[in-house]
């Protein structure tokens, strides 16, 4: 009976040895396989309307990011989806993209000349959808201290500054939807 389990030992012990001498990875250094990777897709929260509130809608950006960006898709209005979900806008479609500019905690919107009135809505969209992006670009920034103004060309001398505060918008503050736009008016 020991002459029967000796080869198995013996044969075991072969094994083992083999398994553990053969497992090692080799060091192949630096590989060159392409462009370095590039992170995760930003994702941007776009201002909505839907029932007569503000709705927050996820949107994955394809290309580069950035505010503008985001304003950009913002003017673009809803997908097909979420046309199907009841969501519309106030925005006019523009033909020129509006200027974006920040400094600090402050955010400014220039709307390009041409650009129809804006209701209180449409800017509460556009303050939102700013001051969410900015947010996106710098995460560090406090939600609170995230101000934008919006500027809309009017005719004759003169222009419309529009200022808002990201406070009441329905990303920031985790809500579906807000009914008071978050907007002080301010004719300049």
């Amino acid at each position: 009976m020991s002459r029967t389990r000796r080869p198995s030992r013996t044969a075991l012990l072969l094994t083992t040895a083999f398994l553990l001498s053969s497992c090692g990875i080799p060091e192949t250094g630096v590989v060159e396989a392409g462009e370095p990777a590039t992170g995760i897709r930003p994702i941007y929260v776009l201002s909505f309307v839907g029932e007569g509130t503000l709705l927050a809608v996820r949107r994955h950006v394809l290309g580069p990011g950035g505010i503008e960006t985001a304003v950009a898709m913002l003017f673009q209005g809803p997908d097909a989806r979420e046309r199907r979900k009841g969501m519309t806008t106030e925005l006019p479609s523009m033909r020129d993209a509006p200027t974006v500019r920040t400094d600090g905690g402050r955010l400014s919107i220039e709307l390009p000349d041409g650009t129809a009135p804006l209701t209180e809505t449409a800017l509460a969209q556009l303050i939102c959808t700013a001051a969410d992006a900015r947010l996106v670009e710098t995460p560090d920034t406090d939600t609170a201290s995230t101000h934008v103004t919006v500027s809309v060309p009017v005719t004759g001398p003169g222009g419309r500054r529009v200022e808002g505060s990201s406070a009441m918008c329905p990303s920031m503050t985790g809500t579906g939807g807000s009914r008071e736009p978050p907007l002080r008016l301010t004719v300049r």
